[in-house]
């Protein structure tokens, strides 16, 4: 006799098994992206958005924080569903589901038991105005019309419904590395970056000593699997360093916002919401001392570094051997320091940098204090005069060759 998988099914979720007989034939994913593409086209309708609950790890309140906020909009009148939620036998997730209506849930035979999937069809014939989808990173059951959860979201986003979902950020594909070296174990369940490309990512942070004490509490797994996940997966370094990487990626979502509103309204003045710290460098053997003192302060910052190259009006191969030498020793180390690259025209060297300093938003510049000769003169005002005149909301560090700060 076939049971069905999880926790209460029946009492939570009202699940009855229909008979194969009744049971009527689904339609192809094919099937379902012609049929909704067109009425999509016919009423003209815009693709959804999604807003993405992002933690560093089960447990920090992601899917509470996405009920929380779904019965806000309900008292606002807005039409919203609960496609699937997994509360994981969590009392207080299950309380704040409340009076939101629950759409029922796809039965997949598999392995001789009944699973539990979320029904797409469902949720496109009831087309609500949001829908609460857990876990997007989920790999469906064998049998399913999709492999992975997101594949269904993108098929709800294209019929013009807005999609709030929940991820942890050791699923993101671009992280695989770092969190197998990190935490020792090999995610499986895995989603493409590309997925969050336009959402709004919305961080659930809770600090590490409260999430362990909520896990041996047993608000985040059964007493039992709690102690193994202490000894594994939740140990303070692991968490420390997963809830660094979602910290960081929901800064970087910020910032890619406020530079596409940046470009999007002509905005060219710098504005110091994120620090980013731009070190000039060149031929000279000193340039060391700066890229270090820069990279310091960028470290302080929690900045980003970038390193501007000036070369001589006829090219780096103008250059003498050692000075040429010099330029690749520095080069090197600014590649080792994590650095990214820009190459400015020494022609107009103030309007050069300036431009780079405007493309990257900087908000410091970091040079060597030199007393103007060779192919970085400028004649009447000085460089530093020049850039300050040419841009807004930037500081200027000068560094002398034994490294002070000017």
């Amino acid at each position: 006799m076939p049971r069905l998988l999880g926790r209460n099914a029946h009492a939570f979720w009202g699940i009855q098994v229909p008979s194969a007989a009744r049971e009527p034939r689904q339609p192809t994913p094919d099937e379902l992206l012609r049929r909704y593409h067109l009425a999509g086209e016919e009423q003209g309708s815009r693709r959804g958005d999604l807003h993405v609950y992002l933690g560093a790890a089960p447990g920090v309140g992601k899917t509470y924080a996405m009920l929380n906020e779904a019965r806000r909009l309900k008292a606002e009148g807005r039409d919203i569903v609960v496609g699937f939620v997994e509360s994981h036998g969590r009392a207080e997730t299950e309380a704040q589901i409340g009076e939101l209506e629950v759409l029922l849930r796809r039965l997949v035979p598999y392995c001789g038991v009944i699973g539990e999937e979320m029904d797409t069809d469902a949720i496109l014939r009831r087309k609500p105005e949001i829908v609460l989808i857990d876990e997007l990173a989920h790999s469906n059951l064998p049998g399913s019309p999709r492999a992975k959860r997101y594949e269904d979201v993108d098929i709800i986003r294209d019929a013009g419904i807005d999609v709030m979902s929940t991820l942890n950020i050791q699923h993101l594909q671009s992280l695989q590395d770092d969190v197998a070296s990190i935490t020792g174990v090999e995610v499986r369940e895995i989603i493409p970056d590309r997925i969050l490309d336009g959402a709004e990512v919305q961080l659930v942070d809770l600090p590490t000593d409260l999430l362990i004490e909520r896990l041996r509490q047993g608000k985040v797994y059964p007493p039992e699997r709690s102690a193994q996940a202490l000894r594994n997966f939740f140990r303070p370094g692991n968490l420390t360093a997963l809830r660094e990487m979602a910290l960081r990626r929901t800064a970087a979502g910020v910032d890619d916002a406020l530079t596409d509103y940046m470009l999007e309204h002509g905005i060219e003045e710098i504005w110091p919401a994120a620090e980013r710290v731009l070190v000039v460098v060149d031929g000279d053997p000193a340039a060391g001392t700066v890229l270090r003192n820069a990279w310091r302060l960028a470290t302080a910052l929690r900045g980003e570094l970038v390193a501007a190259l000036v070369a001589p009006p006829r090219g780096l191969a103008s250059l003498p051997a050692a000075e040429r030498s010099a330029v690749r020793k520095n080069l090197d180390l600014a590649e080792d320091l994590g650095a990214k690259t820009r190459v400015v025209d020494a022609g107009d060297l103030a309007e050069g940098i300036a431009g780079v300093v405007l493309e990257e938003h900087a908000t410091l510049i970091v040079m060597r204090y030199v007393r103007p000769a060779g192919w970085l003169r400028l004649r009447g005002e000085s460089l530093v005069d020049r850039l300050l005149e040419r841009l807004n909301n930037v500081d200027i560090y000068l560094v002398e060759s034994d490294g002070t700060r000017r």
